[in-house]
């Protein structure tokens, strides 16, 4: 679009220098040569704007080489001045009445004029030029950060496969030991979570209820394992969830949630809360979990899901989330708070 504007632009400009003689005719008649010679001008115009629009200004006035850009115009200048004078005294020699030849004063007054206005579009084209230059650089800059950003981005969505699917096979291998029944509803729950990754997972984003399903799989396949003094709420307030957003976003935290804050041998829980504002595309996802701080021996947990949900948000939605996160004053419950403005 922008190049079609800029296109219609040069052509506005040109026409318009090029039908201004015709001005002079009128009633008066109109004369072919005449106009076709008196037409040398704006073809001057035009030639010392596309030798420094195409050529000049982008070899060297972009370059730092100002001095060679300079003597090559003042020259060029100089001498089309000089050049159109003489022409146009030829024209007007021919087909003007009584025409009289102009003094010395009067030429160099003439072509003074002329070459300070070929010296107007020599300056207007290399400031075109040099624009030109940094819209594209920074273009090319934005085409660049863009494309690390979503490599980036394709390399921490990678890397949540293997993690996610460590943590989960670690789970059904401990839940073969105490009852093998649960541990095959447990492959199966993990089948579904599967055909979501290798199918859902590959798109930008996916349906909310998707990804709401997902979760809700994980947490029953968590849930196999627990004893029934563990507490775990997951609950949603929207039955369509028509909204759109990445997937696997909240699977890290909830990962977190039930590694990290379950005890075999303390009551312990779960609660998960999903609100979605259809209005404003708003969605808020919450979760807290009992609160059982590591010894020093205990180097279970390197932080790198909570990493990752940070950087994806950072990716995906810049400025267009919210994120609290710590313990409450009793050291009792950590809390995940994550609110993400879905409008694209």
């Amino acid at each position: 679009m922008n190049r079609k504007l800029g296109g219609i632009c040069h052509i506005a400009l040109w026409a318009f220098l090029f039908l201004s003689p015709l001005t002079y005719w009128r009633g008066t008649g109109f004369n072919g040569l005449h106009y076709l010679m008196t037409c040398m001008q704006p073809l001057f115009l035009m030639i010392v704007f596309y030798l420094n629009y195409l050529v000049l200004a982008p070899k060297f006035f972009v370059h730092g080489k100002h001095r060679y850009d300079l003597l090559i115009n003042v020259v060029m200048l100089i001498t089309l001045g000089v050049i159109l004078h003489y022409w146009m005294d030829f024209t007007n020699s021919i087909f003007i009445r009584n025409y009289h030849e102009i003094d010395v004063l009067g030429t160099i007054t003439y072509i003074v004029r002329d070459s300070v206005n070929l010296g107007v579009f020599a300056a207007g084209a290399t400031a075109l030029a040099v624009a030109r230059r940094w819209v594209t650089a920074d273009q090319k800059l934005k085409e660049t950060e863009a494309a690390r950003a979503q490599a980036e981005l394709t390399n921490l969505r990678n890397q949540i496969n293997p993690h996610f699917l460590l943590n989960t096979l670690n789970n059904i291998y401990a839940l073969t030991a105490i009852n093998a029944e649960r541990a095959q509803e447990a492959i199966m729950e993990l089948s579904k979570m599967l055909r979501h990754m290798l199918y859902d997972y590959q798109q930008p984003t996916v349906p909310l209820r998707d990804e709401v399903d997902f979760i809700r799989n994980y947490v029953s396949l968590m849930k196999l394992r627990l004893p029934q003094s563990v507490d775990v709420q997951f609950s949603v307030n929207c039955k369509t969830c028509d909204l759109y957003i990445s997937p696997m976003l909240f699977i890290s935290l909830v990962e977190n949630a039930f590694k990290h804050g379950i005890s075999p041998t303390e009551p312990s829980f779960v609660h998960i809360q999903i609100d979605i504002d259809k209005v404003n595309r708003i969605v808020t996802f919450d979760i807290r979990n009992s609160n059982f701080p590591k010894t020093a021996q205990d180097r279970s947990g390197h932080g790198i899901g909570l990493r990752q949900v940070e950087r994806r948000l950072e990716l995906l939605y810049a400025g267009k989330y919210q994120w609290e996160k710590g313990l409450t004053d009793d050291d009792k419950t950590y809390f995940s708070r994550i609110v993400v403005d879905t409008n694209t």
